[in-house]
Order: structure tokens, then sequence, then C-alpha cells
């Protein structure tokens, strides 16, 4: 189909670019252009703004959303990124109730290490919000930046770590490390009296069918803050557990009930369905992505394809007695279940590709290998030093939880099974596929709603590095234990495992992650506030490694 340029659309005024560089419009490698603006919503049209991912050395995939009554075929547009707006790439695609009119489209034919606007025009001339994307370096990269956000719990506050990072404009793309949104009736996490004004969840009840997960999608997408951040960058996004349901595995979750919900492989279909729709995702379940000769981007899946069901210490434990009785119990299963080489994490034809991409990177000269992926590699036991500082009236539940992990940490034993600290042989296959291929390893995780940093090892030897990102909303350690000051938290625990080098247990934020030739680094950056919109940042911590070290600069 061939379409001329529409006219200038009245929301994109011309700005000069200390305009622009102070709006946040602007970023890396972009030259003075109009200001990308937003426009209204409705429950007809274009209603979710627009968002791009998967992005390529020659290709990117556009999204955007259109109701209406019917199909209906939408023209999709590639623009340049300058003043002139030139469209360079056009195609059709078709809003339909079939796919809860969401229209995902591949645009390819594109030129390297480029941005570019784009949009989509209904029948009518109706245009969609501009949208800005980039293509992937080819050859020689001299950096490359990514705003990294995991746990974005609506009902806990505001999104004011996708604002802070729209508004910064300095990112080359976007990652997603999972808990997008949460799956839990209204009034449940949080409680109502927990709830921020104006927070509220759709549907009220939790999400179980096709049709809740679609609806708490337009929920969560209909945050003005989190449009912005689709709308500016591409992203590379992966599921974790809550858009299915809490600690979900391949055969069922925490959260799942039979009984009274149905069928786990049906919903577990229809949350990957609708999170393929609703999001700027390939079908695919992991994929890689190639940053010039600078890094391979793993996006791995570790949820809903093979995950084995995690241990749980509450089962291990029913009907222990004696303090003695549950150690022997705990030294029991630590050197026999636990270490069960045939529970996996990313099952064996994800565990295949994922070494034989790494051989090729490093193979090919590319300097760094990164996992996207959701949770902790990093080994962590609880810090018992901090169990005669809980006062009285620790709820019973929170009091049992830290009894387990005492005795599971005195034990030799981790503090989260539902981290890669749960897989103990599943860790080691990934961590013997680094090594074997010589990779400069750095492994991004959400997860926690913490903030961490490790030096990785295997066996005596040196892995890589975690960059463990803390959550946009949900609480982290200062939720569950008040009690105690977060810096004797972080304190306690750093002390307390050898791999870990830094901790932050009560702040919000997001990770800005860059890569060079010679390091890779996160900015931790901390927000005062989701309880007031727009609350800024108040502190950053930054901690990097050097290519080849393969543990972190702490100096």
């Amino acid at each position: 189909m061939s379409l001329t340029a529409p006219p200038e659309s009245a929301c994109l005024p011309a700005l000069d670019r200390r305009t622009l560089l102070k709006s946040g419009v602007l970023g890396a490698g972009l030259a003075a252009t109009p200001a990308i603006a937003q426009t209204g919503r409705s429950s007809q049209g274009f209603t979710h703004g627009v968002a791009s991912g998967e992005p390529g050395r020659d290709r990117v995939l556009l999204w955007t959303r259109f109701a209406a009554a019917q199909d209906t075929p939408l023209t999709w547009q590639v623009l340049e990124a300058d003043s002139n707006r030139r469209v360079i790439a056009e195609g059709e695609v078709s809003a339909s109730p079939d796919n809860d009119y969401c229209c995902k489209a591949w645009a390819t034919g594109l030129e390297p290490g480029r941005w570019y606007y784009f949009r989509f025009v209904a029948p009518d001339g109706t245009m969609s919000d501009l949208g800005r994307t980039r293509t992937l370096p080819e050859g020689r990269a001299a950096s490359w930046k990514m705003a990294v956000f995991s746990c974005s719990n609506i009902g806990f506050g505001w999104f004011n770590a996708y604002a802070h990072a729209a508004e910064a404009g300095d990112f080359d793309c976007a990652l997603h490390l999972g808990d997008y949104f949460y799956e839990y009736p209204a009034g449940n996490y949080p409680s109502a009296e927990q709830t921020a004004t104006g927070r509220n969840v759709l549907p009220p009840s939790e999400t179980v069918s096709l049709t809740d997960y679609r609806n708490r999608f337009a929920i969560y997408r209909s945050d003005r803050d989190l449009q912005r951040l689709h709308q500016l960058y591409p992203m590379i996004a992966g599921w974790d557990d809550h858009e299915s349901t809490n600690d979900s595995w391949e055969g069922g979750a925490q959260n799942h009930q039979p009984e009274t919900e149905g069928s786990w492989s049906v919903r577990k279909a229809a949350s990957m369905r609708a999170y393929r729709e609703w999001m700027p995702v390939s079908d695919e379940p992991w994929a890689e992505y190639q940053v010039g000769d600078l890094a391979t981007l793993y996006r791995l899946e570790t949820r809903l394809t093979a995950r084995a069901e995690q241990f749980d210490y509450t089962s291990i434990l029913k009907g222990s007695g004696s303090p003695e009785d549950t150690v022997a119990r705990l030294e029991a299963f630590r050197d026999g279940t636990y270490l069960d080489p045939a529970r996996e994490v990313l099952g064996t034809r994800q565990q295949a590709w994922l070494a034989e991409g790494l051989k090729r990177s490093r193979r090919e000269g590319t300097i760094w290998q990164v996992l996207v992926q959701q949770v902790l590699m990093g080994k962590v036991s609880s810090a018992t030093s901090l169990n005669d500082r809980l006062s009285v009236g620790v709820p019973d539940y929170v009091l049992e939880r830290i009894r387990n992990s005492a005795f599971a940490s005195e034990a030799g034993l981790p503090l989260n099974m539902d981290a890669w600290d749960g897989y103990p042989a599943a860790r080691a296959r990934v961590f013997e596929a680094a090594l074997d291929a010589d990779a400069n390893l750095i492994s991004l995780a959400g997860d926690t709603h913490n903030a961490w940093a490790f030096d990785l090892g295997h066996g005596g030897q040196k892995v890589g590095v975690e960059f463990g990102g803390h959550s946009v909303t949900s609480p982290g350690f200062e939720g569950y234990l008040p009690q105690i000051a977060p810096e004797d938290i972080a304190r306690a625990m750093v002390e307390r495992n050898s791999e870990l080098q830094f901790m932050d247990s009560s702040q919000r934020g997001y990770m800005a992650v860059e890569l060079t030739p010679g390091s890779a680094s996160s900015e931790y950056r901390f927000l005062s506030s989701v309880k007031q919109k727009g609350a800024g940042m108040v502190g950053t911590k930054r901690i990097s490694t050097l290519a080849g070290a393969r543990r972190l600069d702490t100096a």
C-alpha cells in the first residue's frame, strides 16, 4: 500500500534543542526533533498509546491498540527521526476483537544503530501518538545504556520510576524483567489500607480468565507514565510469575487452586496469550539480541515452560519437633533432594540454546554476555544476626518464616527457594556453560523488590556478576521487617553472604545499566516516594565491573 506522509499533527509543536533536552524527549543519537506529545485516551479508536520492542539490527516490533465495533485495518509507518519525518517504511495490520484490538507489526529493512519515529493511521486518517524507537548497532559500539525495571504493583503507588527514566532521555532501550503487573484481587496485595489513592485495579477479583488478564493489562497500560516509557524506548520484556500468578512453575502455582479456579493449563495459556497481545514482544519464549560487538543479550524464560515446583520450608519442616529434629531434616534435605539434577529452570532446549549462544558470542568477539532474566542467581542466606532485633508484635506468619529461614541458614541453605538458589543443579549448568564459553557474564534480575549486587562463583571459579534491581513500587524488606533499620538489614545481609557486595532493602526505583568495551555498570536510582505522583530521585549507587574481571569493582 502506498501512502503519502500525513499532515503535521497539532500535538507535535516544534521546539528547540535546549527545550527538548530539558524535557527528556531527546535521547542519545537524536538530532533536534519535534516534541513527542501524548494525546488523550478514549474507549474507541487509539486507546493505550504506542510501544515498540524486540529491537534488531534492521527491524523492530511496533504495537498499538485500536478499539472499534469491527475488524479495522491500520497502516503503520516508520519515519526518519529528523525535522522532515519522511516515511521510510509502512505496512498494514488489523485490529480485531480476537486479539483484544491489540496490533503488532514488524518493521523491517531499517538501518542499524538508528533512532526512528513510528505511528499508526486509522482508515479515517486518525493518527496514534508518535512513538520513538531504535535499532541495534552493527559492528563497533561504544556504549549501550538500558533502563531496567521490575515489580510494578499499581496498588502500592505511582510509577515514578517509569516517569524518571522517560524524562532522563538518555537510554537506548528499556528492559522489563517481570512482574509488569500483579494478579491479586483488590484489597489483597496491597491491602485496602495500603492502597494508594486513585490506584485501584480492574477487575476487582483475581485475574484467572483471559478477559481478566486483558482487563488488568488495560488498567496498567492506562497509566500515563508507563505509556510514556513505551512511547520513547523500545522494550525487551519477559514475564515473571505475577503475569500469571504468584510462584508459578511449569505445572502449577502457589496462588492457583484448581478446585475453584479450574485447570492450570487453561489459566497459564490465557495469561501468556494476554501478555503477547498487550506487550511489544514476539511469541518466542526466549530470544537473543546482538548489540554490535559490545554485547549479546539473552532474554530467558524461567517460569512457565520448564521450571520444576519450588521447594517450601514449611512443607519440609511440617511436623518437626525439637530444634535438633529441624536441623536434621534440613541437613538431610540439603544433601539429598535439594541437589536433584533433574530439577530444571530453563529446560534442556533453552539450556542448549543458551550454551551455544554464549560460545558463539565469544567466538565472534563480543565483549559482554548478558542474561536478561527474572530471579536472582546470587547465593543468599538469611542473616540470623537480625533475629534478636525483632520486637514484640511481629505477625505469626512472619515469625514462622524467620524461624525457618534461620534454621535453613545454619544448615547452609538459602533464603529464597523461588530464585535460582532453589535450583542449584540448574544454576550450575548455566555457570558451567558460561565458564566453558569464557564468557564475560552479567546477570540482570528483578523479583525481590530490593537492590543487590553479587560476584557470581562456581566451584572456586569466578563466573561473572549480577545486578539485581529494586522494584518500581512493590515493597521490599522494609514492608516485612519494619522493626529493623534498613541499613542494618543490608549490612547484616552483606556480612552473612560472601558473594553479596551491595544491598539496599528499602528504596524503590530502577537500574541504569551501561555497557562499554572496558566496563559494565549499574547505577541504582532511588526515588523519594511512590505515594506521591512525580516524586523525584533522592540518591544513586553506582557499581561497576571491568571486562574480563568477572568480579565487581567495589572500591
